[in-house]
């Protein structure tokens, strides 16, 4: 990323099946692949630079009645903890907080598109910025496409990555193995 810019990626929505059943949730692979992080109603900023960490998460709070239905979501303590993220922030504290996080910066790196609500959202912000300009604020001048450049960088892998990759493949090797000497005719 350029000096002054900041990279913003929202986690995937989730997809309601029918009525009140959602469809299994399954995390964006661009925001899995920069943080790991598995929860939905989340969103990265990544902020080069940043005197208080460069890597911010906004996500779900802890929530022990919805944990009961939803399960067990990692909060704010828990994406410091678990997923390291430098700052993390109540999801519902994205209008006040992230906006702020924006302006100054020359640039903004966003995958444009992919997700219609959050690009409208997006824009509802950069707009609140630019309505302050005579009070000194300044926008981003500049969009860059997020995507094209992380799907580069999850294409090349590191030989870390390749390592993790072999082993997961030993492992799975090994696993239809056993399971090739357990089976039989007529097993199920």
């Amino acid at each position: 990323m350029e000096p002054n810019s900041i990279a913003i990626l929202p986690a995937a929505p989730m997809y309601i099946r029918n009525r009140d059943v959602e469809h299994v949730y399954r995390q964006d692979s661009d925001f899995q692949y920069l943080c790991g992080f598995p929860e939905p109603e989340a969103v990265i900023a990544l902020i080069p630079g940043r005197e208080h960490g460069e890597y911010v998460l906004f996500c779900r709070e802890r929530d022990p009645e919805r944990e009961l239905w939803d399960g067990l979501r990692a909060g704010q303590d828990g994406a410091i903890k678990e997923y390291g993220a430098d700052d993390a922030f109540p999801i519902g504290d994205i209008d006040d907080i992230l906006p702020g996080l924006i302006e100054g910066r020359d640039r903004v790196y966003y995958a444009i598109g992919t997700n219609e609500a959050f690009d409208h959202r997006l824009m509802e912000w950069i707009k609140t910025i630019r309505a302050k300009a005579r009070q000194g604020a300044q926008p981003p001048s500049e969009f860059v496409a997020l995507d094209h450049l992380l799907h580069d960088m999850r294409l090349y892998k590191s030989s870390n990555e390749v390592k993790v990759m072999k082993h997961a493949a030993e492992i799975s090797a090994r696993a239809h193995i056993r399971a090739m000497q357990a089976s039989r005719a007529g097993l199920f």
